[in-house]
């Protein structure tokens, strides 16, 4: 049939009352191999189990295609499964509704039929199906049936290689390959009497990004997520208790908004040194570091009280002798985690005799996975891939440029992060000048929220940008679930697509 003479197409649930003409298809489709139709038991068992499993499409009145699935606890089977144990002996015992995984048990479009993506409309249904029932994937044996061909010159691994490169077609393999599912093991006596496949199947995938394991706890992770980024005016204080409220006059501000992170800028609290401008600038910056452990105590506090993930930019930390640019995360359920500048600048090396940290870390939230890196950290690709590979959703990135160039790296290197991990980034830097503390003088900010570049996202990757050089906050929302589709079906793909048989990222 060609496409002209369609008239209708019809995605239905399929009815006992096209038994007759289902089975008459199925033998038709399945000429060569014995036992080929279902019974009419059979279909008003599937049916009653689980009638939103099995569809049909019609064309002009007329079945030309279908596909039958159970739900499965697919712990219960190893993957080396055949399809008489899948099935329960084709009695469909083993269906519940407790399951996780979206098992196919069959599906053909008729030969006249095809070429017309009709089977992409069935699967693309059993994925919606898989998502709207909170699924973890869909599963089921492929047969490869010009495998026989090709038998005494490939092993099956090889033949499977060769389909995926489009250097041999397969009828069906290909056709699952190009609706996104990934071969995931070979099986030998998987279907009995398929010669064409030689014996062998090949169990598909397709993941649902949108799977949520179920859980016992009251809340469950969001997926858009408020971020307020806070870009601080240096000024004179005259006390640590002054700093505060001005630090908590912010969270107030993006807790009323109902942000769930308030992201401070890298050494926010410098004007302190202020009083100690007397000492040379590697003492001042110690006495500094003095405070650090009372801001960390206040704003885990605040993080509680405001009900907000506070990530608190950073401050100076001694360990023993050494100095440490440090910052910590205050979760809003009352616990702490700390993080490190890992490179530190010639600067910050040369004037405070600062050290580098070593620790490198994704975070748990409330909000999915989170990594912090302290403004010139950003500048090194390799941290951030090895925190995307460990499942960071978003980047935060605490800064302080003294000039335009400066701020010009942190904004540039941040922007290619999203981009080649796939996650958002947000930046946030301090503003304004601190004529009374040596080394601070002068700062240049525009904090930023970065996402990826593609059609789920603005199309400079830019989500939302403050006012360059003003003491201001920035509110912006970010849709997890975006990324998860970025990951499976963006323009391009900049985690899936890695060339890791040449190169990798790693940790020492």
């Amino acid at each position: 049939m060609i496409a002209k003479d369609i008239e209708n197409v019809e995605l239905k649930f399929l009815d006992l009352k096209d038994y007759q003409e289902l089975k008459t298809a199925m033998k038709e489709v399945y000429k060569n191999i014995p036992d080929n139709y279902w019974e009419e038991k059979q279909i008003r068992s599937l049916i009653k189990l689980f009638p939103e499993g099995q569809t049909v499409i019609k064309v002009n009145g007329q079945l030309a295609g279908c596909s039958l699935s159970i739900i499965v606890d697919y712990d219960r089977f190893e993957d080396n499964h055949t399809y008489q144990e899948i099935t329960g002996q084709e009695t469909f015992s083993t269906h519940t509704e407790d399951g996780d995984v979206l098992y196919g048990i069959d599906v053909f479009i008729k030969p006249e039929f095809r070429g017309l993506r009709l089977g992409r409309r069935l699967y693309d249904y059993r994925k919606e199906l898989c998502e709207k029932l909170n699924l973890k994937s869909i599963a089921f044996g492929g047969r490869i049936p010009n495998y026989h061909e090709y038998a005494d010159t490939l092993t099956p691994k090889k033949y499977i290689e060769k389909v995926r490169r489009k250097e041999i077609h397969d009828p069906v393999l290909s056709f699952q390959i190009n609706n996104d599912f990934h071969p995931a093991k070979i099986i030998q006596n998987y279907l009995d009497g398929d010669e064409a496949s030689n014996d062998f199947a090949v169990l598909m995938e397709w993941d649902n990004i949108y799977y949520q394991k179920p859980s016992i706890k009251v809340a469950a992770k969001k997926k858009v997520v408020r971020l307020g980024l806070i870009q601080w005016q240096m000024r004179s204080y005259k006390n640590l208790d002054e700093l505060l409220e001005q630090a908590e006059f912010f969270i107030d501000s993006v807790s009323g908004y109902r942000s769930d992170f308030a992201l401070f800028p890298e050494f926010f609290n410098a004007p302190l040194m202020a009083e100690n401008n007397h000492m040379p600038e590697a003492e001042a910056i110690r006495e500094l570091a003095k405070h650090t452990e009372a801001i960390v105590q206040k704003f885990s506090e605040f993080s509680v009280s405001y009900n907000i993930n506070i990530i608190t930019g950073s401050m100076p930390e001694m360990k023993g002798d050494s100095l440490y640019n440090v910052g910590h995360i205050c979760k809003r359920d009352g616990s702490v985690e700390r993080y490190e500048k890992l490179h530190v600048t010639p600067d910050e090396a040369k004037i405070w005799g600062m050290q580098g940290g070593k620790g490198l870390k994704t975070f748990d939230t409330d909000c999915g996975k989170i990594g912090v890196l302290i403004c010139y950290d950003v500048e090194f690709p390799e941290l951030s891939r090895l925190l995307a590979d460990d499942g960071m959703d978003i980047l935060f990135v605490p800064f302080l440029t003294d000039t335009q160039n400066g701020f010009s790296r942190v904004h540039h290197c941040a922007q290619a992060r999203a981009i080649e991990n796939e996650c958002y980034v947000a930046v946030a830097g301090s503003v304004g000048n601190l004529p009374k503390v040596q080394n601070m003088d002068i700062q240049f900010a525009q904090s930023m929220v970065f996402t990826p570049c593609d059609f789920s996202f603005p199309t400079n990757g830019v989500k939302a940008e403050a006012t360059p050089n003003a003491e201001m906050i920035l509110i912006a929302d970010v849709d997890i679930d975006l990324l998860r589709e970025l990951n499976q079906f963006g323009a391009v793909r900049n985690l899936k697509d890695r060339r890791t048989d040449i190169y990798e990222v790693r940790r020492k």
